[in-house]
């Protein structure tokens, strides 16, 4: 009894130093690979860095959509940012919306069809604008964004 007893012992103790023995030679062979691999942190540290500017740049996003912001600065109301002024942009969208929503209630109301570029006003974009705002083309392109718009609105009923 006593020697079953010893060798269970014995193999149980063998087993064990095995296990730490092949657990100490898989970690080192790993330490050794860093060891020998002088760039092995200075990896480690720009995949840290990149990851943590990935994160960053998603934090960033995510803000931007919850603010409703584009990443210049301004809200994002649906429209295109083609450049110019804020003043030249504001003014042809609301000028543009509040032309479109008349002739889409006039053009529902006469039971006539869907169309917004046979009207004069969508045409020409014109309306409201100064040569102080600048550049008419720019204008134009912001009055139509606005005009298309609020002819829909005013085509359904809003």
């Amino acid at each position: 009894m006593k020697i079953d007893l010893l060798a269970k012992r014995l193999i149980g103790f063998v087993f064990v130093l095995s296990l730490l023995f092949g657990i100490g030679l898989a970690s080192s062979s790993e330490a050794r690979a860093q060891w020998q691999d002088p760039y092995y942190r200075q990896r480690e540290q720009q995949r840290e860095q990149i990851r943590r500017q990935r994160e960053w740049e998603r934090e960033q996003r995510r803000r931007q959509r919850r603010d409703g912001r584009y990443d210049n600065g301004r809200y994002d109301d649906g429209y295109g940012n083609y450049g110019g002024s804020f003043q030249l942009r504001q003014t042809a969208l609301n000028a543009g919306y509040n032309e479109g929503i008349k002739e889409g209630r006039k053009d529902r109301n006469n039971g006539e069809r869907y169309e917004f570029r046979d009207e004069e006003d969508y045409r020409n974009a014109n309306t409201d604008y100064s040569s102080r705002l600048g550049s008419r083309e720019l204008y134009r392109l912001y009055f139509r964004q606005g005009f298309e718009n609020g002819y829909a609105d005013g085509y359904r009923g809003y």
